[in-house]
């Protein structure tokens, strides 16, 4: 069982974390540098804070590119870690009269959802490699939209200058021989 839920709010050259004993009392409030020795500080502050970094539970929104490096970092520490659905998190926050909005109380709030909603975030936490590859699929389909997208625009280039090219086997065939002669 979990003795403290630490919530994490990551921007680009910063992140916010909030820890929270499994009681709801705060047990640290801190900002540090996305880099190594930020990443040490805020270990070395896990532990403190807690003793037994297997009985830490430390969330993060899914923030882009951001969150990968402190997520490796703390996973390779033997902390458990969890990336969460940024809705997920909106959604928990409206539930709040406060409306204010600092990193510190983002942090502080997705240490609260942790606390609150740990048995359904095992099941909905997924692995950084499934992640990664997720996007690396979703990279792929983009760039693949984008091939077909330019080869649109190179056809109707194509027709609008050589108004002649107009029959569809006229455009592939200047297209392959153009592309032929580039590469010999």
């Amino acid at each position: 069982m979990e003795r403290m839920f630490v919530g994490v709010d990551i921007s680009k050259n910063s992140f916010s974390a909030a820890g929270l004993d499994a009681e709801g009392n705060e047990c640290f409030s801190a900002s540090y540098s996305m880099d190594s020795d930020g990443f040490c500080q805020f270990l070395e502050k896990v532990t403190t804070s807690c003793g037994d970094r297997e009985k830490v539970l430390v969330a993060m929104e899914s923030t882009g590119c951001y969150h990968i490096n402190l997520f490796s970092f703390l996973t390779s520490q033997g902390v458990h870690a969890v990336v969460i659905n940024p809705l997920l998190i909106a959604n928990f926050a409206k539930r709040s009269l406060k409306k204010t909005k600092t990193d510190k109380k983002d942090a502080r709030t997705i240490a609260k959802f942790l606390r609150e909603n740990r048995e359904e975030i095992f099941q909905l936490s997924v692995s950084q490699d499934l992640q990664d590859l997720r996007d690396l699929a979703r990279e792929r389909e983009s760039i693949s939209h984008l091939i077909t997208a330019t080869k649109v625009e190179i056809k109707r280039v194509l027709r609008m200058i050589f108004p002649e090219l107009r029959q569809k086997e006229g455009v592939r065939n200047f297209l392959y021989l153009s592309i032929r002669s580039n590469y010999y």
